[in-house]
């Protein structure tokens, strides 16, 4: 499980395996590759690295935190 943080820090996805959801569980779209697409399997944003971009590159949507996993062990 990875967050997906914004430009201002804030936590507002869930990347769980392939599928993205929101903070309420709801999915929203999925990891295709280097793309993130809508439940529709249209290219909505492109992933770099740890960054998440808009699909031409010229502005930053946020970045993925390190992989978590779903449940902690102490």
């Amino acid at each position: 499980m990875r967050g997906l943080v914004d430009k201002k820090g804030e936590q507002f996805a869930v990347l769980r395996g392939q599928i993205l959801y929101d903070l309420e569980g709801v999915a929203t779209g999925r990891r295709d590759g280097d793309f993130i697409v809508d439940l529709a399997g249209k290219r909505v944003w492109r992933i770099v690295g740890h960054g998440v971009y808009t699909l031409d590159g010229s502005e930053s949507i946020g970045y993925f935190g390190s992989e978590v996993p779903e449940k902690m062990t102490w």
